[in-house]
């Protein structure tokens, strides 16, 4: 005995509901789709009118689900996401999640973790994009973001902070000797200094004036520098705890002054998320949150 054919919705008018279910917005739903808004709306009604039910209240400034609308939804959200997830698998695909770090925080945290990670997630692809400027989650198609700010933050987006951007000095043990910790600033004044972008070292000896010693782009070289002993940089604890635990660095002292940021782990705000930027994000707040 044959099974018969299953009757569903057209996909089209599906796909439409969802995404203006999501949205809320029938021109906000026509931009995702490429479509028009009146294309939106006429497949909406088809679907109402295969249904037999209503699934949106027409306003004056837009529209708002019904009950039944609001169950209907939750189902096919999670309908498509099982097909998206399916595809994926067909095409033996990881679910990629891409992240925005400093080229510092990708340097000294998220590469030697990364294998950790993949232990954890094994289905996650995780994508990284390392740059000193701020991502923009749209247009970079960024998922999660490792920023170096303060809040405010935008209602749009989701902030958890991580660490708190605590400064010290920080040297080779070769290069100090037997110098005794703290030094004072006239000891250190004489130790080559390592500059970054960040450009700590006037605030921190009181100068207005230039200061001798290499200069580089990024934190991170400054930071290869003082371990192979070519000098003392400046930078976020946090980020050099590993170097420090293992007596590659040492302390010599608190800058002193606030950096005025600190770094947070963000995401934008979504109903929907994927359950990968999701796990993504548990595991980064585990791992890499202080305190």
């Amino acid at each position: 005995m044959s099974t018969p054919r299953r009757s569903l919705p057209p996909l089209n008018a599906l796909r439409a509901f969802e995404v203006a279910g999501r949205q809320l917005n029938f021109r906000a739903a026509s931009e995702e789709l490429g479509v028009s808004q009146g294309a939106v709306a006429q497949q909406v009604r088809l679907l109402e009118d295969h249904l037999g039910i209503s699934l949106f209240k027409r306003m004056p400034r837009g529209v708002a689900l019904t009950p039944q609308g609001a169950n209907y939804l939750s189902e096919m959200t999670r309908a498509f996401d099982t097909l998206c997830k399916a595809t994926a698998q067909l095409h033996d695909r990881a679910d990629a999640v891409t992240i925005s770090v400093t080229p510092t925080f990708a340097t000294k945290i998220l590469i030697p973790q990364l294998s950790e990670l993949k232990l954890a997630l094994p289905w996650v692809e995780l994508r990284t994009i390392a740059t000193e400027s701020v991502s923009d989650f749209d247009r970079d198609q960024v998922d999660i973001a490792v920023r170096q700010t303060r809040p405010p933050f935008a209602a749009s987006q989701e902030a958890q902070l991580l660490f708190r951007h605590d400064l010290v000095l920080v040297a080779s043990p070769h290069l100090l000797g037997n110098d005794k910790r703290p030094l004072t600033r006239e000891q250190i004044s004489r130790l080559p200094l390592l500059h970054d972008a960040q450009n700590h070292w006037p605030k921190f000896f009181g100068s207005v004036g230039t200061l001798p010693g290499a200069v580089f782009n990024q934190t991170t070289l400054a930071l290869d520098a003082a371990l192979a002993g070519q000098g003392v940089a400046i930078a976020c604890r946090a980020l050099m705890q590993a170097d420090l635990d293992a007596a590659r660095l040492v302390e010599i002292c608190p800058a002193g002054f606030s950096a005025g940021s600190d770094f947070y782990l963000v995401r934008k705000r979504s109903p929907h998320p994927r359950n990968s930027v999701d796990a993504v994000w548990s595991w980064a707040l585990d791992h890499w949150a202080v305190g």
